[in-house]
């Protein structure tokens, strides 16, 4: 099979080569790094690379697993090449890096060699810590105290990571401090090793939606169809060997997409991993590159390509308008 182009930041990452309780000792003890930790779960936040995320573990069978790719030391001032980074004030894409809202036109950076403005505004910038414990950390970005923010109105933005006896949540919030109303939108981009335990089966995914999107260079144009087959995760099913970049929408309510881990368990026995999402994330996006060990599974609340699709006038965008003063908050979660 003839691999298909990573994203950017991305790369033939085969594994750490020390064990996963090294290497989140190793990035726990790094400055640049907030540690997180309960009897179960442990994760580590970089605030200074846009609030993401450098690794989150969960402990089966007395053994601290990767959940998610782990960062590599190197690659700590690197978003893209951590294990889960923010999406604000937009998710995915902007076709030719030029947004249209209402009849103005505004050039915006250029951030994917394909020519579109990727994965929002905020990952060059650090957030600022405001609150800290031992299982929790909340940080915030106001594009106001920053210069080349490519986003043509001010907004702030709040991300809070916390850990209980569940799992970790991840909670945004985009606010509008500008004088005139705004598109937004926002998500997370978590990247799920497809194996938690070496020399085990690939993993198997559910994503329980009813509509997909007909991709043009991976920008929606139209409005939400028939699932793509490639995509088809609406049973449990292995990842496979073909390549997938696709935005699932019509989300079935209240119920959350699976990650299963066959045979994870000393038993025999599997480990199921459930993503619930707030009803704002009106999107799934689902990605898995070809011979990698990881693949993604995104909350996000737009569509990509979403605000092209919404000045448009075309249905189930997911983009919403922020009048000044009015924010928008979302909360996902990872739980064993």
């Amino acid at each position: 099979m003839t691999d298909a182009p990573v994203r950017p930041g991305e790369g033939p990452v085969a594994g750490s080569s020390e064990s996963a309780e090294g290497s989140a000792l190793v990035l726990a003890g790094d400055p640049r790094v907030v540690a997180l930790a309960t009897p179960t779960w442990r994760a580590g936040v970089v605030p200074g690379a846009a609030a993401s995320l450098a690794y989150a573990q969960v402990l089966v069978d007395g053994v601290w697993r990767d959940l998610v790719r782990p960062t590599g030391a190197s690659k700590l001032d690197a978003p893209t090449s951590c294990a889960s980074f923010p999406l604000v004030p937009w998710s995915n894409r902007v076709a030719g890096a030029r947004l249209t809202w209402g009849g103005r036109s505004w050039r915006l950076p250029r951030t994917s060699p394909d020519g579109t403005a990727m994965h929002g505004a905020v990952l060059p910038f650090a957030f600022d810590v405001v609150e800290r414990t031992g299982t929790s950390v909340r940080m915030t970005f106001d594009s106001r105290d920053a210069v080349g923010v490519g986003f043509p109105w001010a907004f702030r933005t709040e991300i809070t990571y916390a850990l209980d006896e569940r799992g970790l949540s991840v909670t945004t919030t985009v606010e509008n401090v500008d004088a005139e109303p705004f598109p937004a939108g926002f998500g997370h981009h978590p990247y799920f090793v497809r194996h938690l335990v070496p020399d085990t089966e690939d993993a198997l995914l559910e994503v329980p939606v009813t509509r997909g999107y007909r991709l043009v260079d991976a920008i929606a144009t139209e409005e939400a169809g028939d699932v793509p087959a490639r995509a088809d995760y609406r049973t449990l099913r292995p990842l496979g060997d073909r390549f997938v970049d696709d935005c699932l929408t019509g989300r079935v309510p209240g119920v959350p997409a699976r990650i299963v881990y066959p045979g994870a368990r000393a038993d025999g026995s599997d480990v199921e991993v459930r993503i619930h999402a707030d009803d704002v994330y009106a999107h799934w996006v689902v990605y898995v590159p070809v011979r990698r060990t990881y693949f993604a599974v995104e909350p996000a609340t737009n569509a990509n390509g979403g605000f092209a699709l919404a000045d448009r006038g075309v249905p189930g965008s997911g983009v919403f308008v922020l009048e000044p003063g009015e924010s928008r908050s979302g909360t996902f979660s990872i739980e064993l």
